[in-house]
């Protein structure tokens, strides 16, 4: 006969959070500064804003390089005489038609290569033949084509944007895995809107990051060409005020003009695409 086998009495204690030691520690001051983007961001445009003020003020020579003193001064009498502001909104009302013309091209020819064999083959090779090909080599067309005024430079941007935003696109598409695919079909979707529903929320980081390098390509193509033949309609952009400042060898004025440039671009990039990031692809969860 088997005999019972008596066990220790076991007890559990439960222990308070003080006696397991610092769970989450405090972040100090400094780490919480430091954790901030946009301030890491500022700190690198000052102290490249004060390199640029030290090698001016030691080359000393404005014909060359100015200080950043003077070109900011330069630049806020121009933006107060109205001289910038108008520059600025000349070219950026180009740049809006030429990307969003060279956008819906783009949306169109994806779809279409999507849908059918014969549309990823002509896809494929329009854009190996015309993506490498620089938009400022198709200018002298252009102008053969619609003449000196917005309708070269909107002709050119298309090209810079469409490309672009179209090879991203596709490859976005492509990389859609086949359960999400197979989701769609299961509600039945096709045609536009299985592309609608399905394809771009999936491949929206691809497509985002399409339509970045497409106004990159399209911001330097429009300043470049404007440079060329920038005035359209007796107004020219940015580009086209360059041009006049070097010629009358207002430097400061150049290097404002170039400022301006930039500071656009980092509005745009940092500000609306930010924007439809967070919006989108972050609160999405495909993104950190």
């Amino acid at each position: 006969m088997l005999e019972a086998v008596q066990r220790a009495n076991i007890y559990s204690e439960t222990l308070g959070p003080e006696q397991f030691g610092i769970i989450q520690k405090p972040l100090t001051f400094a780490e919480k500064i430091y954790n901030q983007a946009w301030l890491r961001k500022i700190v690198i445009l000052v102290v490249l804003a004060v390199a640029w003020e030290l090698y001016g003020r030691w080359l000393d020579n404005p014909l060359l390089v100015p200080t950043f003193s003077d070109t900011v001064r330069a630049l806020v009498a121009d933006v107060a005489n109205g001289t910038i502001p108008a520059r600025a909104l000349s070219s950026i009302e180009v740049l809006l038609v030429g990307f969003a013309i060279g956008t819906l091209l783009a949306g169109l020819l994806t779809v279409f290569a999507i849908s059918t064999r014969i549309g990823t083959d002509f896809l494929d090779t329009m854009t190996a033949m015309f993506n490498p090909l620089p938009a400022i080599a198709l200018l002298p067309l252009a102008l053969i084509w619609f003449g000196l005024g917005a309708g070269s430079l909107i002709f050119v941007l298309v090209h810079s944007v469409m490309w672009a935003v179209a090879l991203n696109t596709l490859a976005g598409f492509r990389s859609v895995s086949m359960t999400v695919r197979m989701v769609g079909r299961n509600y039945n979707l096709s045609g536009l809107r299985f592309v609608a529903k399905i394809l771009i929320p999936a491949a929206f980081p691809s497509i985002l990051a399409g339509l970045k390098i497409g106004w990159a390509f399209a911001w330097r193509t429009l300043i470049a060409a404007e440079l060329v033949f920038g005035v359209s309609s007796g107004q020219g952009g940015l580009g086209w005020y360059i041009f006049e400042s070097k010629n009358q060898l207002n430097i400061p004025e150049v290097f404002a003009g170039l400022l301006t440039i930039i500071l656009i671009g980092l509005a745009v990039e940092n500000v609306i695409f930010r924007f439809i990031e967070t919006r989108t692809v972050q609160r999405w969860g495909m993104q950190s």
